[in-house]
């Protein structure tokens, strides 16, 4: 059996996807990540996916594309290929049927998903229930069409096997700061993040600051003189080997929260939530401390977070 797996979104997005993928690949024997450019280096990261096909968000959500895209191409692509199954993992209350679409356009034999309507595409639909956390809800729309993940697995975040950074980050423990996002109004002011870092420091903690490559003028600020600037030197294979390597991380970003929740590594997350109907977007199944909401979090508050966090591990 062929299986594909669409999930449209970023880094963090499609690391929530990975104990659905490797559900389905229980019973495949081959599994591809369809995916937008901004998930796909996550699809590689993650165990069992053999193949990434990657198409513009904007197709995949069914929204006006920003420029060009090759939505034919991807089509013809899926068509050679031959699918016998797809499952589209629509986030939050996205609608999967724009996906559905391009699948059932690329004769997919068989495709499912979680919508709030089926409009026929579907031969599988499974209706979302309430509170249940991103990966959780993928792999109950895995388990509808008949997916489910192997005697002994968790269902925990994975990704692929990492590389030694001592490299990069230097010998001793440490603790990330990432102050970037995605999304520009999550990022961590620069000079409340340098404030941060400075008390982490004066703590006794080893700071790495690590950040994308638009990133390095932010990074280079938070880090100042007394910590680790790693801005724009990780691709998210290292930057993963760095997070697993760390006591906590400490971020505004989804994406590298999930990926420090795929390697084992505790979570303080200034991106809190404003209310229980976003709780699934928290870090799954890692120790996390929740700070921020609407403002930002006092750089003690931080600090306190990460004491409670290590005290936890101990």
């Amino acid at each position: 059996m062929k299986a594909l797996v669409a999930r449209p979104g970023g880094l963090g997005g499609v690391l929530l996807a990975g104990p659905a993928v490797r559900a389905v690949a229980t019973r495949a024997g081959r599994v591809t990540m369809l995916c937008g450019p901004r998930g796909a280096p996550a699809a590689r990261l993650l165990p069992h996916v053999d193949d990434v096909v990657v198409c513009d968000d904007a197709v995949l959500w069914g929204t006006p594309p920003d420029q060009d895209t090759d939505a034919d191409g991807v089509i013809r692509r899926l068509r050679h290929d031959s699918y016998d199954v797809a499952l589209v993992l629509a986030p939050g209350r996205r609608s999967p049927l724009p996906a559905a679409r391009l699948l059932r356009t690329a004769c997919v034999r068989r495709i499912g998903a979680g919508p709030d309507r089926d409009d026929g595409l579907l031969d599988v639909h499974h209706q979302r229930l309430p509170g249940r956390h991103e990966a959780e809800a993928a792999l109950d729309a895995a388990a509808a069409m008949g997916f489910g993940l192997r005697t002994g697995d968790d269902g925990r975040l994975r990704v692929r096997p990492v590389p030694d950074t001592a490299g990069l980050t230097g010998n001793g423990p440490y603790v990330v700061v990432h102050p970037g996002a995605g999304d520009p109004e999550r990022a961590w002011a620069a000079e409340r993040c340098a404030e941060t870092v400075a008390l982490l420091c004066d703590a006794g903690h080893r700071v790495v600051v690590t950040g994308a490559p638009d990133e390095t003028a932010l990074t280079r600020r938070a880090a100042g003189d007394t910590a680790v600037d790693l801005g724009g030197r990780t691709s998210p294979r290292s930057l993963a080997g760095v997070l697993r390597a760390a006591d906590a991380l400490v971020t505004c970003s989804t994406g590298p929260a999930h990926l420090a929740a795929a390697v084992g590594t505790p979570v303080v997350s200034l991106s809190a939530p404003p209310g229980p109907s976003q709780w699934p977007v928290a870090p799954y199944r890692v120790p996390t401390v929740l700070l921020g909401g609407r403002g930002r979090p006092a750089p003690h508050e931080v600090l306190r977070a990460v004491r409670r966090l290590l005290q936890q591990d101990a």
